[in-house]
């Protein structure tokens, strides 16, 4: 694939006001993507609809009305959403069999940025190839069809409710919550007035926390970044479990009555033993990043596993690649294509919480077979022009390392995506050896061979 010079792995992020989140590329993208879907649309009848969603930014609206303006010059119509989360618009798109689908949202970021991605008619991410056609169309002359083929644009009032009975289905019919009093924070985000009505309906008693946007708070302090504020509110509160989203609700992070925090790599490994009661599994995908006590479980009861690069997209491609229904992040995406075509925080919640019920058991129970490797982590400053990755110093220290380690544990060294560094990182069955494999590659002169 070209090299891109908008979109990223996730469509198009930035600060808002810089060369991309501001009006008037938002209105550019609106046209071009309006031109590119027309051209691949294939409903026969009718018009291309697409269908923008947003989260909680104060942005959203200002970039919610250019991209309408522009899909509409293209002679598109347009669905608004309002507020919702990622997961919803991916569903929503797929069950009004729409064009496609348009999320405004930075994820986990702060409120000054924002981003701007496309779902297929699908509900995954748009194909390749025609993501490149509407990056080529965006430098092209800004125009508009002819009054009479001017797309329309209307609100969907019932976005919310449809999305909260999408997530309610994924959750036994013959279970409920009834009993369980869950604190849920949104983040201040897109899932504020969802996902406490997902878990209230299904019988818990719900504390909200996060559930109070601004247009400047969200992910301040509050959701799955920031997991220490739920842990204190379910300690406080007496509560049987704690439920973190991001801005997007995309990413999930849980916390127990005793306010112990679960990452992504003990919540995937807790529904994927729920899903081993019904019958096999026949493999997972988790990241580099994925703790190698996740993979040696996965052996041991026999599933398969994989590693793809960081990041859900890279993870949603090797799950398709394999044909395999379950994978995530230690960040906290998770992804179980049995019930949704994307990652989904409060359907990941809702997968947890069937677990628990159906077992009786409670989070610390169903993690006790996982043993999560002590992992430590540096960051080392990179010079420009070092070839890290043919260093004969730092590949002999490596390479010492590992032959140390042999099956007790692991060296991952990668480049940071955005700063000069080079992330070290080892884990290892025991703390003290971890620190001191880590030491022995810090040790390394970058600077020269």
């Amino acid at each position: 694939m070209s090299q891109r010079k908008y979109f990223g792995t996730d469509g198009v992020r930035g600060v808002v006001g810089g060369a991309t989140i501001n009006p008037y590329f938002a209105l550019k993208l609106g046209f071009a993507a309006g031109q590119v879907l027309t051209r691949h649309h294939t409903h026969g009848r009718g018009r291309p609809t697409v269908i923008i969603g947003k989260d909680t930014r104060i942005s959203g609206y200002m970039l919610e009305s250019a991209l309408e303006a522009g899909l509409s010059a293209a002679g598109v119509d347009v669905l608004l959403a309002g507020p919702v989360p990622t997961p919803a618009v991916a569903y929503l798109t797929r069950a009004l069999r729409l064009t496609a689908g348009i999320v405004i949202s930075a994820s986990h970021n702060p409120y000054h940025d924002n981003g701007i991605k496309f779902f297929s008619a699908y509900g995954m991410k748009l194909p390749d190839a025609i993501e490149s056609e509407i990056e080529a169309a965006i430098d092209g002359e800004l125009g508009c069809v002819s009054s009479e083929s001017l797309g329309r644009a209307r609100r969907v009032e019932d976005a919310a409710g449809r999305y909260i009975e999408f997530c309610k289905s994924t959750f036994p019919n013959h279970l409920d919550l009834s009993g369980l009093r869950l604190v849920v924070d949104a983040a201040h985000g897109a899932a504020y007035h969802i996902a406490p009505h997902v878990f209230r309906e299904l019988g818990a008693e719900v504390v909200e926390i996060g559930c109070q946007p601004d247009g400047f708070n969200i992910n301040e302090g509050v959701g799955a970044l920031h997991p220490e504020n739920l842990a204190c509110t379910v300690r406080e509160e007496g509560a049987d479990l704690g439920i973190a989203l991001d801005g997007d609700a995309d990413r999930l992070q849980m916390v127990d009555a005793n306010g112990r925090v679960y990452n992504g790599d003990e919540l995937l490994y807790v529904l994927v033993k729920g899903r081993l009661a019904n019958g096999p599994v026949a493999g997972v995908v988790g990241t580099l990043m994925t703790n190698l006590g996740f993979e040696k479980q996965m052996q041991a009861l026999g599933v398969g596993f994989a590693r793809a690069n960081v990041g859900d997209r890279y993870v949603l491609e090797l799950m398709q690649q394999k044909g395999w229904l379950y994978g995530g992040e230690s960040s906290g995406h998770l992804l179980s294509l049995d019930c949704h075509t994307t990652g989904d925080g409060i359907i990941a919640a809702l997968q947890v919480l069937t677990a628990i019920r159906k077992t009786g058991l409670d989070l610390p129970e169903l993690v006790a077979g996982l043993y999560m490797y002590p992992q430590k982590m540096v960051n080392v400053g990179l010079e420009p022009g070092i070839d890290w990755e043919k260093h004969a110093g730092l590949l002999a220290a490596r390479a010492r390392v590992e032959e140390k380690l042999g099956e007790r544990g692991r060296v991952l060294i990668r480049a940071s995506g955005t700063e000069p560094k080079l992330r070290l990182m080892v884990e290892a069955e025991e703390a003290d050896l971890a620190e001191q494999c880590v030491r022995e590659l810090v040790a390394v002169n970058l600077t020269k061979q």
